[in-house]
């Protein structure tokens, strides 16, 4: 879907700390996996630019690893503070999409 850009804004970070999550990563990687979710609007800067913020709020721990092709990569995990806030997000997220449904279901029932 294209245009999300404006609405992602708010959910991006919880996206980004999602994909790492589910194992160590990297920001090239990171990106690809969220555009072959449909969030094609999502570019490498964009995903960087919420890395280095995770980065200054402790949230990740980094690992340097050698790449195949050029420079040696920053290799991101979740450390607890990180899987905190995350759950955080998601009890918010959970909150807001059963009120936007809700919303919408009253809508639809006038």
């Amino acid at each position: 879907m294209e245009n999300l850009t404006e609405m992602l804004k708010g959910v991006l970070e919880g996206c980004v700390m999602e994909v790492i999550s589910r194992g160590e990563t990297y920001g090239y990687e990171i990106t690809r996996k969220l555009n072959a979710l449909g969030y094609t609007d999502v570019v490498e800067g964009t995903v960087y630019t919420i890395l280095l913020r995770l980065e200054k709020s402790r949230l990740v721990e980094i690992s340097k690893k050698p790449s195949d092709k050029g420079p040696p990569r920053n290799f991101f995990t979740l450390n607890s503070a990180g899987r905190e806030e995350l759950r955080k997000f998601w009890e918010k997220w959970d909150f807001i999409a059963s009120k936007m449904n809700q919303l919408k279901e009253e809508q639809s029932n006038v």
